[in-house]
């Protein structure tokens, strides 16, 4: 699985480093490739939590964080618009 640290899956013959898998997951999005969903924090909540709520799985806040534009942070100011991909294979597939 692609984790947020350094090159951490071979893909199709290449590494991919979290910038390269930024690019590709918000291309995506640009170009309709994935569905997402908005989400404005209110309160003290955290991208892994969130990601443990929509993917069962808290270690892939670093894919909503890298739709959402926002770097590596897990915990964000209320108000900040998160973009959430709706499908994580579908994710998983495009990297």
């Amino acid at each position: 699985m692609i984790g947020r640290y350094f090159y951490t899956q071979k893909i199709r013959g290449e590494k991919l480093s979290n910038s390269d898998c930024v690019e590709i997951i918000q291309n995506a999005m640009l170009t309709g490739q994935l569905d997402f969903d908005l989400m404005t924090l209110t309160g003290n909540q955290r991208l892994d939590i969130i990601a443990g709520q929509v993917y069962g799985n808290s270690e892939f806040w670093w894919v909503i964080a890298a739709a959402s534009g926002i770097g590596w942070g897990m915990q964000l100011q209320p108000g900040t618009l998160l973009k959430i991909p709706k499908n994580i294979e579908k994710v998983f597939s495009l990297l």
